[in-house]
């Protein structure tokens, strides 16, 4: 049940809003998340048993439509008003422990993968990486990849910044190059893998190159699509110095990106290296 417009503290209005918080209206979004969310998943099941991909492309598209609809009606809620501070501090409490859930993710699979790389198996020829893996140059792709990540951070930071000082072109030219970059290095990791010397089924150096690497590269991806998303609310005036609690979530996720890449980077792409494809 949606808060009334009244102000807090109308003695005698019988609809007044008495607390600071916003209780949203009945919302179907999040159960008929859910049931897409299970069809996706039973559909990822049957598609790995070989029983055709439809299920699993109609539970696809069935999250991405919720996604769209529930995040069109936070930002409608934004937009009339109902986030004031004491809702505004909730909201990025939320952005924190998803950030910190997201953390626990990238930490089981560097677990994964240290767990290896300290202790080999003679599976692996008591080495790693394993006898047999050509690894990339870390200072090929790989350092290109991280100075595109590292730049991004840059300027979604001068379009942070360009909105606190109120400079509107600022803004937009900072989203609009963060998203650029993100999107150079999506396609620069999927020329990186076309040119593996490894697949996904070659062991478990690949097996945990693959979860690390490509989990993070969709989170970039979900990074770029978040940060599209705000230059086009940008460029429709939706941000000010004061309410940006969107973009701010966005350039929180996105740093969260970089500062994980930085982790690859060090320990897999170059402590992990063997004798890699450019030597």
């Amino acid at each position: 049940m949606a808060t009334t417009t009244h102000a807090p503290g109308h003695a005698g209005d019988a609809h007044a809003q008495k607390h600071p918080y916003h209780l949203v209206d009945p919302s179907p979004w999040p159960l008929i998340s859910a049931l897409s969310g299970g069809v996706l998943a039973v559909g990822a099941v049957m598609y790995m048993h070989k029983s055709g991909p439809w299920l699993m492309v109609v539970g696809l598209l069935a999250v991405v439509a919720c996604m769209y609809m529930w995040w069109r009606d936070v930002v409608r809620e934004a937009k009339k008003g109902y986030h004031n501070p004491v809702v505004n501090i909730g909201l990025r409490y939320g952005m924190a422990l998803f950030i910190a859930s997201e953390v626990m993710f990238f930490l089981a699979f560097f677990w994964a993968y240290f767990h290896s790389a300290l202790f080999p198996q003679p599976a692996t020829g008591g080495v790693w990486p394993p006898k047999g893996v050509v690894t990339f140059d870390p200072f090929h792709l790989p350092f290109l990849g991280t100075l595109i990540l590292l730049l991004s951070g840059c300027t979604v930071t001068w379009a942070h910044h360009a909105l606190l000082e109120k400079d509107r072109k600022g803004l937009i030219q900072g989203l609009a190059l963060t998203v650029a970059l993100g999107f150079i290095f999506t396609l620069l990791q999927a020329y990186e893998y076309g040119h593996a010397a490894f697949g996904f089924r070659d062991g478990i150096y690949s097996s945990t190159f693959y979860m690390a690497t490509g989990f993070h590269g969709f989170h970039v991806i979900v990074g770029t699509i978040f940060l599209a998303v705000c230059l086009v609310r940008a460029m429709r005036g939706d941000f000010t110095p004061e309410k940006h609690v969107g973009f701010e979530s966005a350039a929180w996720y996105w740093h969260f990106v970089d500062v994980v890449w930085l982790f690859l980077f060090v320990s897999i792409y170059w402590w992990g290296a063997g004798h890699s494809a450019g030597h």
